[in-house]
């Protein structure tokens, strides 16, 4: 999947901060997973992530962060994606409906030293929903791979459009 989210001339954006990412999610401090999106434009996003090292990382059970995880992961990736794409907070939230074609290539995360690169790219969208492919990765390797359905809606009382 690398490549997904590589910048176009006309339509590449900037990296976006932490800060702004706990912006438009509406995540908690410590359950906004990401550090920074590398590069975003209206079919993808790529993001990085560092929390997976984190003994506190909210994800965690029994001592480790499983593989699994990575799905959350993309979910975040995929939710400021829909974000950057419309019209930031005020934007309709997501519910991630379902994840398929799921290809573990790891068993944990917690013990990956390196950085987490989070690419989803967008197969199908429109005002009602996505349905993105996505590849938590290193530089170097895959470790999760799948498909994912997002549906939008609007999410009252947390920033988001209330509901009418």
């Amino acid at each position: 999947m690398n490549g997904c989210t590589e910048p176009r001339a006309d339509a590449a954006q900037d990296v976006v901060s932490h800060a702004r990412i706990r912006a438009l999610l509406p995540h908690g401090d410590r359950m906004c997973l990401l550090a920074a999106v590398r590069t975003w434009h209206a079919e993808g996003i790529e993001c990085l992530a560092v929390s997976h090292r984190d003994p506190s990382n909210p994800l965690r059970a029994r001592d480790r962060l499983g593989a699994a995880c990575a799905i959350e992961y993309a979910a975040q990736a995929m939710a400021v994606h829909g974000a950057l794409r419309g019209s930031g907070p005020s934007q309709p939230g997501g519910a991630l409906l379902a994840a398929r074609d799921i290809h573990f290539f790891v068993a944990r995360l917690d013990d990956i030293e390196e950085e987490l690169v989070i690419n989803c790219r967008a197969l199908a969208q429109d005002a009602r929903g996505a349905l993105y492919r996505f590849q938590v990765s290193t530089a170097a390797r895959p470790l999760v791979s799948g498909r994912a359905t997002v549906q939008f809606i609007a999410l009252a009382g947390l920033g988001h459009a209330d509901q009418t």
